[in-house]
């Protein structure tokens, strides 16, 4: 009966992480450049000798799940914001860098002009250029009058990464891609660090493309994740009467086998 029990709480387990994960990708459809996790069953042959009380190391594998990252593209999405870019390439991504020198990688191309004229995420981190940092000189956000005004300037994003400012090319956006995107560890709703074994390059400028103006949408389908949810909290509950039935059982048992 505890076997039960113990079945009954295994199915679970991953169930909730499941409803955790799913939460979370729907509570980011509207995250520009998200990319929706996943969760699979792992290490079954452990779980099975954990049930079977298999002497081993088998207990530290609980619970035998895991989590996965779908890469694949969301829409795009017009906006005619000059700092908003779309990459078309499924495996490139921006490089970010805070203010440590850590180095980031993500698709989501929503940036902003800083007040020194650097360009960077809406978390602060700089978009880098094949040269450094992406920086934008006081002296082109100045009108005829000397007055500093952002719409003064004419920027202008080639679609292989060449930023211009009134023409004149200030530099290249930095592209990197992977051909192992497993290798990456997502470490924020939007921002990728390299993983063990990982290794970026950066994409030839002729193969870039950029879409100025332009932002990739999250790749979560609201429908199905809530339609997943409804099962998955069916599939947890029924786990839970599972237990509750056995516990009752249980008690029972130990009532009538009590002397008194």
């Amino acid at each position: 009966m505890l076997k039960e029990i113990y079945t009954a709480a295994m199915g679970m387990i991953p169930q909730q992480t499941k409803l955790e994960v799913t939460a979370n990708n729907i509570a980011n459809a509207n995250t520009t450049g998200y990319k929706r996790e996943a969760v699979f069953e792992r290490n079954l042959i452990d779980a099975k000798q954990n049930l079977n009380n298999v002497p081993g190391d088998v207990e530290q594998d609980d619970p035998p799940m895991g989590t996965y990252v779908d890469f694949s593209s969301g829409s795009f999405n017009q906006t005619d914001n000059p700092l908003d870019l779309a990459i078309e390439n499924q495996n490139g991504f921006f490089v970010l860098q805070d203010e440590a020198g850590n180095s980031f990688y993500s698709k989501a191309g929503h940036f902003k002009l800083s007040t020194d004229g650097t360009v960077q995420a809406m978390d602060g981190k700089y978009l880098m250029g094949l040269n450094g940092y992406l920086s934008i000189s006081n002296e082109f956000m100045k009108n005829e009058s000397g007055v500093n005004n952002s719409n003064a300037m004419n920027l202008r994003i080639a679609e292989n990464g060449d930023v211009f400012i009134n023409d004149l090319n200030i530099g290249t956006i930095q592209i990197a891609v992977t051909d192992n995107l497993e290798s990456l560890k997502k470490v924020s709703d939007t921002s990728f660090v390299t993983g063990e074994g990982a290794l970026l390059n950066n994409l030839p400028q002729e193969e870039v493309v950029l879409r100025q103006g332009w932002l990739e949408n999250s790749n979560v389908d609201v429908i199905k994740e809530m339609v997943s949810m409804i099962e998955l909290q069916r599939a947890y509950e029924a786990g839970s009467k599972v237990i509750h039935a056995n516990n009752e059982t249980l008690e029972k048992s130990i009532s009538l086998g009590r002397y008194y």
